[in-house]
C-alpha cells in the first residue's frame, strides 16, 4: 500500500514520498522500511530520530525527522487502526454448522455463523449479524442484541441479557452462579441458590477465562462499553460502570459498584460492598477494602491515597538507615 493511500485510509496528513511502499505495521524499535510505526508518547521520541520505519504516526507538531511522517491528533488510536488495515480480523461465513445444536423455540437473527458443536437453548432470542464459534454453550432464556461475537468455549447462562456488540474471549462465563452459601444449624454449608441474572450491556468486551457471577437476588451489571481483561472476576451483585476498565486478575468480591470511566489495574482485590466512584484509579495489586471518592487515584494494601503512597515507597529503603541512626541517637542520649 501506498504512503498516500494509508494517510487517506487513516485521515492522516503525509509528509513525505507518497510513492513509498507500506506492507505492514511493527514497534518503533523493530520497523522496518516497509513498516508503519508510532510515537504517541514524549519519552519515546528520540527513537523516532533512529527509526527505519517507513513512516511513523505522530501528533500534528511532532518535529520533522528524516523518516516519512503521519500526523493526526492521536497517533495511537490511528495506529490500531493500522493494524485493522494490514491484519483484517477473519470473516466467517452466514451459515450454521451440521454438528450445531439449536433448539426449536430459539430464535436467532439474520446473518448469523454458528459453529461446530455449539449449543443454544430453548427460548433463547439472538440478534442479526452473530458468529458463535464452536463449542460456544447459550443457556436457555438468553436474550442477546445485533453482532454478537462469541469465541470459542465462552458460555452464557440461563436468563441472562447481553446487549448489541458484546464480544466474549474464549472460556468467558457470564452468568456462573455467584458464591453464596449459608451454614445450617448441623454447621454445614447449604447453598444458596442464585437466581438473579447477570446484564452485559452494549459494546461491551470481557476477555479469555474472566466470569461474570449471577446475583442471588436483583442483577449483576456491566455498563456500556466497560472493558474486562483476561482472567477477572466479577462477584455477584455488582455492578461496573459505563467505559470502565478491568485489567488482568481483578478480583471484585459481592454487591462491588464501580462507577463510569474508572481503571482498576492488574490484580486489584476490591471488597465486597464497597463504592469506588466516577474516574477512580486504582494502581496495580491494590487491596481496597472502603469507599473511594470519584477522581481519586489510590494504591497500596490496605489502599490509600497514591501520592502519600509514593511518599511511603520512597522512605521503605531508608528505613533501614533511619533506625540506625535514631538508635545512635538514643544511645548518645542515655549517655
Amino acid at each position: 500500500m501506498k504512503l498516500a493511500e494509508l494517510a487517506r485510509l487513516l485521515g492522516a496528513e503525509y509528509r513525505g514520498n507518497p510513492d513509498t511502499e507500506i506492507t505492514g505495521v511493527a514497534g518503533i524499535e523493530e520497523a522496518g522500511a516497509e513498516h508503519a510505526t508510532f510515537v504517541a508518547n514524549p519519552k519515546y521520541a528520540p527513537l523516532a530520530k533512529k527509526t527505519k520505519a517507513g513512516a511513523v504516526l505522530v501528533a500534528p507538531d511532532f518535529p520533522e525527522i528524516e523518516a516519512a511522517t503521519l500526523r493526526i491528533s492521536n497517533p495511537y488510536l490511528a495506529f490500531a487502526r493500522a493494524i485493522e488495515i494490514f491484519h483484517p480480523a477473519p470473516v466467517y461465513a452466514p451459515e450454521i454448522h451440521p454438528t450445531a445444536v439449536i433448539h426449536p423455540s430459539a430464535k436467532v437473527g439474520k446473518g448469523a455463523s454458528i459453529g461446530a458443536y455449539a449449543v443454544i437453548g430453548e427460548h433463547c432470542v439472538i440478534g442479526d449479524h452473530a458468529t458463535i464459534l464452536p463449542h460456544v454453550v447459550i443457556y436457555p432464556n438468553v436474550e442477546i442484541g445485533n453482532y454478537f461475537f462469541a469465541h470459542a468455549h465462552a458460555v452464557v447462562r440461563e436468563n441472562c441479557r447481553l446487549g448489541n456488540g458484546v464480544i466474549l474471549q474464549n472460556g468467558v462465563i457470564v452468568g456462573s452462579d455467584g458464591y453464596g452459601f449459608a451454614k445450617d444449624n448441623a454447621g454445614k454449608w447449604r447453598k444458596i441458590v442464585q437466581s438473579g441474572p447477570t446484564i452485559v450491556e452494549d459494546e461491551v468486551e470481557i476477555q479469555a477465562n474472566s466470569c461474570i457471577d449471577r446475583a442471588s437476588v436483583g442483577e449483576t451489571r456491566i455498563g456500556r462499553g466497560a472493558k474486562i481483561d483476561n482472567l477477572v472476576q466479577v462477584g455477584h451483585g455488582s455492578s461496573i460502570g459505563e467505559n470502565t476498565l478491568l485489567c488482568a486478575q481483578v478480583g471484585l468480591a459481592g454487591s462491588t459498584h464501580v462507577g463510569n470511566d474508572a481503571i482498576l489495574a492488574g490484580q486489584v482485590g476490591v471488597a465486597g460492598h464497597c463504592h469506588i466512584g466516577d474516574r477512580v484509579i486504582v494502581t496495580a495489586q491494590s487491596g481496597v477494602g472502603h469507599d473511594i471518592e470519584p477522581g481519586k487515584i489510590i494504591s497500596g494494601s490496605p489502599s490509600y491515597d497514591n501520592r502519600q503512597w509514593l511518599r511511603v515507597c520512597a522512605i521503605m529503603p531508608r528505613l533501614p538507615e533511619m533506625l540506625r541512626q535514631l538508635q545512635r541517637k538514643s544511645k548518645e542520649t542515655a549517655e
